[in-house]
């Protein structure tokens, strides 16, 4: 492939781990909302994060007070990564 597809994958790629390791954080401050500076950061990532969350909340309601839909969402973000993966690391690539 020639050097902008390359790059067109490896950004995407990139983009994806990223996106996964915010969405990772976002979800882990949720367990202390009680502490002040998490709370803006928390605040900060809400817009990054919950429009695609709200997509997996819509599909998987929570289920006893327990949203469970961050769990679907991070496996759809990791499919996607292993797929980009395997294009940028494909011997015709």
């Amino acid at each position: 492939m020639n050097s902008s597809a390359e790059l067109l994958i490896n950004t995407i790629s990139t983009f994806l781990n990223m996106y996964m390791f915010i969405l990772i954080v976002r979800i882990l401050l949720t367990w202390f909302p009680t502490v002040n500076w998490m709370n803006q950061l928390a605040s900060t990532l809400s817009p990054i994060t919950d429009p695609y969350l709200n997509l997996f909340r819509s599909i998987i309601p929570p289920l006893g007070g327990l949203d469970i839909s961050p769990i679907l969402a991070i496996f759809v973000l990791q499919i996607l990564a292993g797929l980009f993966a395997s294009i940028q690391f494909s011997p015709g690539f």
